[in-house]
Protein backbone atom coordinates (compact mmCIF):
# COMPACT_ATOMS: atom_id res chain seq x y z
CA UNK A 1 0.00 0.00 0.00
CA UNK A 2 1.19 3.17 -0.66
CA UNK A 3 2.21 5.38 2.07
CA UNK A 4 1.32 8.82 3.61
CA UNK A 5 2.55 11.66 1.41
CA UNK A 6 2.20 15.33 1.38
CA UNK A 7 2.14 18.12 -1.63
CA UNK A 8 4.05 20.56 -0.18
CA UNK A 9 4.15 23.20 2.82
CA UNK A 10 0.34 24.41 3.61
CA UNK A 11 -1.34 21.68 2.17
CA UNK A 12 -2.90 18.71 4.35
CA UNK A 13 -1.17 14.34 4.10
CA UNK A 14 -3.32 12.78 1.76
CA UNK A 15 -3.71 8.71 1.44
CA UNK A 16 -4.73 6.06 -1.12
CA UNK A 17 -6.08 3.74 1.09
CA UNK A 18 -8.19 3.78 4.50
CA UNK A 19 -5.59 1.75 6.42
CA UNK A 20 -2.58 4.03 5.05
CA UNK A 21 -4.37 6.43 7.73
CA UNK A 22 -2.31 7.24 10.95
CA UNK A 23 -3.28 5.52 14.16
CA UNK A 24 -0.73 6.14 17.36
CA UNK A 25 -0.84 6.42 20.86
CA UNK A 26 1.33 9.64 20.58
CA UNK A 27 -0.68 12.89 20.68
CA UNK A 28 2.11 14.21 18.22
CA UNK A 29 1.44 11.78 15.82
CA UNK A 30 -1.84 13.08 15.05
CA UNK A 31 -2.02 16.84 15.23
CA UNK A 32 -5.50 18.82 15.32
CA UNK A 33 -6.97 18.48 11.74
CA UNK A 34 -7.75 21.74 10.28
CA UNK A 35 -11.34 20.65 8.71
CA UNK A 36 -9.48 19.88 4.98
CA UNK A 37 -8.60 16.32 5.94
CA UNK A 38 -10.87 13.78 4.47
CA UNK A 39 -11.87 12.45 7.74
CA UNK A 40 -13.17 15.94 8.95
CA UNK A 41 -14.39 17.18 5.89
CA UNK A 42 -18.21 17.13 6.76
CA UNK A 43 -17.53 17.80 10.48
CA UNK A 44 -18.16 21.12 11.94
CA UNK A 45 -14.98 22.25 13.24
CA UNK A 46 -15.78 24.97 15.17
CA UNK A 47 -18.21 22.90 17.33
CA UNK A 48 -16.10 20.20 18.06
CA UNK A 49 -12.51 21.89 17.99
CA UNK A 50 -12.25 22.62 21.78
CA UNK A 51 -11.85 18.58 22.21
CA UNK A 52 -8.54 18.89 20.39
CA UNK A 53 -6.63 20.96 23.09
CA UNK A 54 -5.14 17.67 25.62
CA UNK A 55 -4.70 20.51 28.41
CA UNK A 56 -8.47 21.96 28.43
CA UNK A 57 -9.58 19.05 30.43
CA UNK A 58 -11.22 18.20 33.84
CA UNK A 59 -8.66 15.97 35.54
CA UNK A 60 -11.40 13.77 36.98
CA UNK A 61 -12.33 11.32 34.14
CA UNK A 62 -16.03 10.94 33.87
CA UNK A 63 -17.25 7.60 35.66
CA UNK A 64 -20.17 4.86 35.32
CA UNK A 65 -22.28 3.10 36.97
CA UNK A 66 -22.97 -0.40 36.32
CA UNK A 67 -25.91 -3.00 36.69
CA UNK A 68 -24.89 -6.15 36.27
CA UNK A 69 -25.31 -10.01 36.84
CA UNK A 70 -23.43 -11.73 39.64
CA UNK A 71 -21.09 -13.08 37.25
CA UNK A 72 -19.41 -9.94 35.99
CA UNK A 73 -16.81 -7.99 36.80
CA UNK A 74 -16.74 -4.16 37.11
CA UNK A 75 -13.47 -2.56 38.22
CA UNK A 76 -11.90 0.85 38.04
CA UNK A 77 -8.30 0.53 37.03
CA UNK A 78 -5.53 3.19 36.89
CA UNK A 79 -4.99 2.65 33.08
CA UNK A 80 -1.02 2.49 33.06
CA UNK A 81 -1.37 -0.41 35.67
CA UNK A 82 -4.69 -2.61 34.33
CA UNK A 83 -2.37 -4.75 32.14
CA UNK A 84 -5.31 -4.68 29.61
CA UNK A 85 -4.18 -5.55 26.21
CA UNK A 86 -5.17 -2.03 23.39
CA UNK A 87 -7.25 -2.92 20.46
CA UNK A 88 -5.54 -1.70 18.06
CA UNK A 89 -4.36 2.42 18.27
CA UNK A 90 -6.60 5.85 18.13
CA UNK A 91 -7.30 6.66 14.47
CA UNK A 92 -8.07 10.44 15.11
CA UNK A 93 -7.16 13.65 17.04
CA UNK A 94 -9.95 13.76 19.43
CA UNK A 95 -9.27 9.46 20.26
CA UNK A 96 -5.62 9.95 20.98
CA UNK A 97 -6.63 13.11 23.24
CA UNK A 98 -8.72 10.47 25.04
CA UNK A 99 -6.49 8.31 25.38
CA UNK A 100 -3.44 10.10 26.64
CA UNK A 101 -5.89 11.82 29.13
CA UNK A 102 -7.47 9.22 30.62
CA UNK A 103 -6.16 8.22 33.80
CA UNK A 104 -8.68 5.47 34.19
CA UNK A 105 -10.17 2.37 32.53
CA UNK A 106 -13.63 1.07 33.43
CA UNK A 107 -13.11 -2.77 33.03
CA UNK A 108 -16.49 -4.61 32.39
CA UNK A 109 -15.29 -8.32 32.36
CA UNK A 110 -17.39 -11.58 31.46
CA UNK A 111 -16.06 -14.62 32.40
CA UNK A 112 -15.02 -17.47 29.89
CA UNK A 113 -17.78 -20.03 29.51
CA UNK A 114 -20.40 -18.01 31.15
CA UNK A 115 -23.65 -17.24 29.29
CA UNK A 116 -25.29 -14.09 30.84
CA UNK A 117 -28.77 -14.45 31.26
CA UNK A 118 -29.53 -11.01 31.40
CA UNK A 119 -27.94 -8.17 30.18
CA UNK A 120 -25.19 -5.85 31.61
CA UNK A 121 -26.48 -1.69 31.84
CA UNK A 122 -24.01 0.79 32.12
CA UNK A 123 -25.36 4.33 31.96
CA UNK A 124 -23.14 7.40 31.71
CA UNK A 125 -24.16 10.85 32.68
CA UNK A 126 -22.75 14.08 32.02
CA UNK A 127 -23.49 17.84 33.68
CA UNK A 128 -19.96 19.73 33.34
CA UNK A 129 -19.08 22.33 30.70
CA UNK A 130 -15.50 21.22 30.61
CA UNK A 131 -14.78 18.49 28.21
CA UNK A 132 -14.14 15.20 30.47
CA UNK A 133 -12.76 11.90 28.75
CA UNK A 134 -13.70 8.09 29.82
CA UNK A 135 -12.73 4.90 28.88
CA UNK A 136 -14.14 1.76 29.05
CA UNK A 137 -13.50 -1.93 28.09
CA UNK A 138 -15.79 -4.42 27.42
CA UNK A 139 -14.30 -8.06 27.69
CA UNK A 140 -15.94 -11.22 26.92
CA UNK A 141 -14.38 -14.63 27.71
CA UNK A 142 -13.49 -17.12 25.49
CA UNK A 143 -17.16 -19.17 24.35
CA UNK A 144 -19.16 -16.49 26.88
CA UNK A 145 -22.47 -14.90 25.63
CA UNK A 146 -23.65 -11.54 26.65
CA UNK A 147 -25.14 -8.26 26.36
CA UNK A 148 -23.77 -4.93 27.39
CA UNK A 149 -25.94 -1.72 26.80
CA UNK A 150 -24.19 1.28 27.68
CA UNK A 151 -26.68 3.96 27.80
CA UNK A 152 -25.34 8.12 27.64
CA UNK A 153 -27.51 11.11 29.11
CA UNK A 154 -26.83 14.39 30.19
CA UNK A 155 -25.87 17.56 28.77
CA UNK A 156 -21.62 16.88 28.93
CA UNK A 157 -19.00 17.42 26.72
CA UNK A 158 -17.64 13.60 26.83
CA UNK A 159 -14.39 12.47 24.64
CA UNK A 160 -14.99 8.62 24.78
CA UNK A 161 -12.76 5.36 24.15
CA UNK A 162 -14.34 2.08 24.20
CA UNK A 163 -12.81 -1.13 23.35
CA UNK A 164 -14.64 -4.35 23.13
CA UNK A 165 -12.73 -7.47 23.15
CA UNK A 166 -14.46 -10.76 22.35
CA UNK A 167 -12.10 -13.47 22.49
CA UNK A 168 -12.70 -16.76 21.11
CA UNK A 169 -16.15 -18.25 20.43
CA UNK A 170 -17.59 -15.61 22.46
CA UNK A 171 -21.16 -14.23 21.13
CA UNK A 172 -20.95 -10.69 22.70
CA UNK A 173 -23.67 -7.56 21.77
CA UNK A 174 -23.02 -4.44 23.03
CA UNK A 175 -25.23 -1.45 22.58
CA UNK A 176 -24.09 2.48 22.78
CA UNK A 177 -27.10 4.50 23.17
CA UNK A 178 -26.82 8.31 22.64
CA UNK A 179 -30.07 9.74 24.54
CA UNK A 180 -27.95 13.23 25.30
CA UNK A 181 -29.73 16.58 26.17
CA UNK A 182 -29.81 18.76 22.71
CA UNK A 183 -26.49 20.80 24.64
CA UNK A 184 -24.48 18.16 24.60
CA UNK A 185 -20.97 16.93 22.62
CA UNK A 186 -20.07 14.14 22.58
CA UNK A 187 -17.04 12.40 20.52
CA UNK A 188 -16.18 8.42 20.79
CA UNK A 189 -14.53 6.55 19.17
CA UNK A 190 -15.16 2.55 19.41
CA UNK A 191 -12.33 -0.35 19.03
CA UNK A 192 -13.70 -3.98 18.23
CA UNK A 193 -11.64 -7.33 18.15
CA UNK A 194 -13.03 -10.27 17.18
CA UNK A 195 -11.48 -13.72 17.61
CA UNK A 196 -12.16 -17.08 15.86
CA UNK A 197 -15.36 -17.86 15.59
CA UNK A 198 -16.67 -15.45 17.39
CA UNK A 199 -20.44 -13.40 17.17
CA UNK A 200 -19.93 -9.43 17.49
CA UNK A 201 -22.59 -7.37 17.21
CA UNK A 202 -22.07 -3.41 17.63
CA UNK A 203 -25.16 -1.27 18.17
CA UNK A 204 -25.02 2.39 18.07
CA UNK A 205 -27.96 4.49 18.46
CA UNK A 206 -28.38 8.58 18.10
CA UNK A 207 -30.90 9.83 19.28
CA UNK A 208 -30.00 13.07 21.20
CA UNK A 209 -26.86 15.67 21.43
CA UNK A 210 -25.71 18.77 19.47
CA UNK A 211 -22.87 17.32 18.08
CA UNK A 212 -22.22 13.53 18.17
CA UNK A 213 -19.71 11.87 16.43
CA UNK A 214 -19.12 7.88 16.72
CA UNK A 215 -15.90 6.43 15.04
CA UNK A 216 -15.84 2.43 15.22
CA UNK A 217 -12.73 0.93 13.86
CA UNK A 218 -12.74 -2.80 13.53
CA UNK A 219 -10.37 -5.88 14.28
CA UNK A 220 -10.27 -9.85 13.12
CA UNK A 221 -7.99 -11.60 15.29
CA UNK A 222 -8.10 -14.33 13.58
CA UNK A 223 -10.21 -16.59 10.82
CA UNK A 224 -13.61 -17.12 10.99
CA UNK A 225 -14.80 -14.39 12.72
CA UNK A 226 -18.35 -12.39 12.47
CA UNK A 227 -19.14 -9.00 13.19
CA UNK A 228 -22.32 -7.19 12.40
CA UNK A 229 -23.04 -3.74 12.77
CA UNK A 230 -26.54 -1.96 12.79
CA UNK A 231 -27.01 1.79 13.60
CA UNK A 232 -30.33 4.11 13.97
CA UNK A 233 -30.39 7.92 14.69
CA UNK A 234 -33.15 10.65 14.07
CA UNK A 235 -31.75 13.81 13.70
CA UNK A 236 -33.33 17.31 14.63
CA UNK A 237 -33.11 21.19 13.74
CA UNK A 238 -29.24 22.09 14.15
CA UNK A 239 -28.01 18.58 15.15
CA UNK A 240 -25.18 17.17 13.91
CA UNK A 241 -24.87 13.55 13.95
CA UNK A 242 -22.05 11.54 12.32
CA UNK A 243 -20.90 7.86 11.95
CA UNK A 244 -17.80 6.10 10.49
CA UNK A 245 -18.09 2.31 10.65
CA UNK A 246 -14.80 0.75 9.77
CA UNK A 247 -14.61 -2.88 8.90
CA UNK A 248 -10.75 -4.44 8.26
CA UNK A 249 -10.41 -7.76 7.32
CA UNK A 250 -7.19 -9.15 7.52
CA UNK A 251 -7.78 -12.47 7.97
CA UNK A 252 -9.29 -15.30 5.97
CA UNK A 253 -13.13 -16.53 6.07
CA UNK A 254 -14.50 -13.86 8.30
CA UNK A 255 -17.98 -12.55 8.00
CA UNK A 256 -19.40 -8.79 8.03
CA UNK A 257 -22.14 -6.84 7.96
CA UNK A 258 -22.94 -3.03 8.81
CA UNK A 259 -26.35 -1.41 8.43
CA UNK A 260 -27.54 1.83 9.43
CA UNK A 261 -30.43 3.73 8.90
CA UNK A 262 -31.67 7.71 9.62
CA UNK A 263 -33.79 9.94 9.64
CA UNK A 264 -33.78 13.82 9.62
CA UNK A 265 -35.83 16.73 10.29
CA UNK A 266 -35.38 20.21 10.86
CA UNK A 267 -33.53 23.22 9.04
CA UNK A 268 -29.79 22.34 9.37
CA UNK A 269 -30.40 18.98 10.57
CA UNK A 270 -27.05 16.73 9.13
CA UNK A 271 -26.15 13.74 9.04
CA UNK A 272 -22.85 12.01 8.12
CA UNK A 273 -22.49 8.50 7.09
CA UNK A 274 -18.61 7.46 6.04
CA UNK A 275 -18.63 3.28 6.03
CA UNK A 276 -15.34 1.91 5.36
CA UNK A 277 -14.45 -1.74 4.08
CA UNK A 278 -11.11 -2.81 3.36
CA UNK A 279 -10.16 -6.53 2.22
CA UNK A 280 -6.89 -7.02 2.78
CA UNK A 281 -4.38 -9.26 0.61
CA UNK A 282 -4.92 -12.15 2.58
CA UNK A 283 -8.58 -12.28 3.75
CA UNK A 284 -9.60 -15.16 1.07
CA UNK A 285 -13.14 -15.84 2.03
CA UNK A 286 -14.05 -12.77 3.04
CA UNK A 287 -18.09 -12.02 2.69
CA UNK A 288 -18.87 -8.35 3.31
CA UNK A 289 -21.69 -5.48 3.02
CA UNK A 290 -22.24 -2.08 4.26
CA UNK A 291 -25.84 -0.81 3.91
CA UNK A 292 -26.99 3.39 4.64
CA UNK A 293 -30.46 4.71 4.38
CA UNK A 294 -31.83 8.34 5.10
CA UNK A 295 -35.60 9.09 5.24
CA UNK A 296 -35.32 13.29 4.44
CA UNK A 297 -38.66 14.11 6.40
CA UNK A 298 -38.57 18.14 6.07
CA UNK A 299 -37.18 20.77 4.07
CA UNK A 300 -33.47 22.13 5.05
CA UNK A 301 -32.01 18.43 6.32
CA UNK A 302 -29.22 17.32 4.86
CA UNK A 303 -27.93 14.03 4.74
CA UNK A 304 -23.93 12.42 3.17
CA UNK A 305 -23.58 8.96 3.34
CA UNK A 306 -20.15 7.76 1.29
CA UNK A 307 -19.77 4.25 1.26
CA UNK A 308 -15.90 3.35 0.61
CA UNK A 309 -14.62 -0.63 -0.54
CA UNK A 310 -11.32 -1.25 -1.07
CA UNK A 311 -10.31 -4.66 -2.35
CA UNK A 312 -6.85 -6.32 -2.41
CA UNK A 313 -7.87 -10.17 -2.93
CA UNK A 314 -9.64 -11.56 -5.45
CA UNK A 315 -10.32 -15.25 -3.73
CA UNK A 316 -13.53 -14.16 -1.63
CA UNK A 317 -16.84 -14.84 -0.75
CA UNK A 318 -18.45 -11.93 -2.01
CA UNK A 319 -18.42 -8.02 -1.20
CA UNK A 320 -20.82 -5.02 -2.07
CA UNK A 321 -22.13 -1.65 -0.54
CA UNK A 322 -25.05 0.57 -1.10
CA UNK A 323 -26.14 3.87 -0.13
CA UNK A 324 -29.86 5.82 -0.73
CA UNK A 325 -31.43 9.32 0.42
CA UNK A 326 -34.72 9.83 -0.71
CA UNK A 327 -37.84 10.95 1.07
CA UNK A 328 -41.41 9.30 1.67
CA UNK A 329 -42.73 6.87 -0.52
CA UNK A 330 -45.70 8.58 -2.15
CA UNK A 331 -47.07 4.38 -3.70
CA UNK A 332 -46.48 3.60 0.32
CA UNK A 333 -48.94 6.68 1.58
CA UNK A 334 -51.15 6.33 -1.22
CA UNK A 335 -51.65 2.47 -0.27
CA UNK A 336 -52.21 3.33 3.74
CA UNK A 337 -54.33 6.47 2.96
CA UNK A 338 -56.60 4.48 0.57
CA UNK A 339 -57.39 2.00 3.83
CA UNK A 340 -58.82 4.94 5.32
CA UNK A 341 -55.55 6.16 7.28
CA UNK A 342 -55.17 9.75 7.55
CA UNK A 343 -52.39 11.47 6.23
CA UNK A 344 -50.53 12.37 9.41
CA UNK A 345 -50.66 8.71 10.88
CA UNK A 346 -50.02 7.18 7.39
CA UNK A 347 -46.33 9.32 7.68
CA UNK A 348 -45.93 8.18 10.86
CA UNK A 349 -46.60 4.19 10.04
CA UNK A 350 -44.04 4.94 7.27
CA UNK A 351 -41.13 5.95 9.22
CA UNK A 352 -41.68 3.72 12.34
CA UNK A 353 -41.93 0.50 9.22
CA UNK A 354 -38.16 2.62 8.01
CA UNK A 355 -37.18 1.84 11.49
CA UNK A 356 -39.14 -1.07 12.94
CA UNK A 357 -37.00 -3.73 10.51
CA UNK A 358 -33.58 -2.72 11.90
CA UNK A 359 -34.82 -2.38 15.38
CA UNK A 360 -36.42 -5.55 14.86
CA UNK A 361 -32.74 -7.11 15.01
CA UNK A 362 -31.81 -5.64 17.47
CA UNK A 363 -32.74 -9.11 19.64
CA UNK A 364 -33.24 -7.37 23.08
CA UNK A 365 -37.25 -6.97 23.47
CA UNK A 366 -36.78 -4.33 26.19
CA UNK A 367 -34.30 -2.51 24.36
CA UNK A 368 -36.36 -2.54 21.13
CA UNK A 369 -39.60 -1.23 23.13
CA UNK A 370 -37.57 1.86 24.14
CA UNK A 371 -36.45 2.61 20.94
CA UNK A 372 -39.44 2.64 18.91
CA UNK A 373 -41.15 4.84 22.11
CA UNK A 374 -38.36 7.05 21.32
CA UNK A 375 -38.50 7.38 17.74
CA UNK A 376 -42.34 8.60 17.72
CA UNK A 377 -41.34 10.94 20.42
CA UNK A 378 -38.95 12.09 18.34
CA UNK A 379 -41.35 12.56 15.51
CA UNK A 380 -43.48 14.38 17.67
CA UNK A 381 -41.02 17.05 19.44
CA UNK A 382 -39.44 17.68 16.14
CA UNK A 383 -43.16 18.60 14.50
CA UNK A 384 -42.18 16.50 11.13
CA UNK A 385 -45.38 15.23 10.61
CA UNK A 386 -46.99 18.69 10.89
CA UNK A 387 -44.69 19.71 8.39
CA UNK A 388 -45.27 17.62 6.01
CA UNK A 389 -48.94 17.67 6.35
CA UNK A 390 -48.80 21.29 5.05
CA UNK A 391 -46.83 20.98 2.40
Amino acid sequence: MARPHSHGAGTQATYSSRADRPSSFDLADIPAPMGREEDWRFTPMNRIKFLFDESAYEQENLGVSVTAPKEVTFETLDAKEAGLDPILAPGDRTAVVSWVNSDVVNLIDIPAGKALEEPVYVTVEGASETPQVQRIYVRAGVASEAVVVISHKGAGKLNQTIEIDAQDSAKLTVVSLQEWEDTATHASNHRLRAGRDTQLRHIVVTLGGDLVRISADTEFASPRGNIEMLGLYFVDAGQHFEHRPFIAHTQPNCYSRVTYKGALQGKDAHAVWVGDCLIGANADGTDTYELNRNLVLTDGARADSVPNLEIENGEIEGAGHASATGRFDDEQLFYLMARGISERDARRLVVLGFFGELINQIGIPAVEEHLLQLVEAELESGGAMEKLVTQ
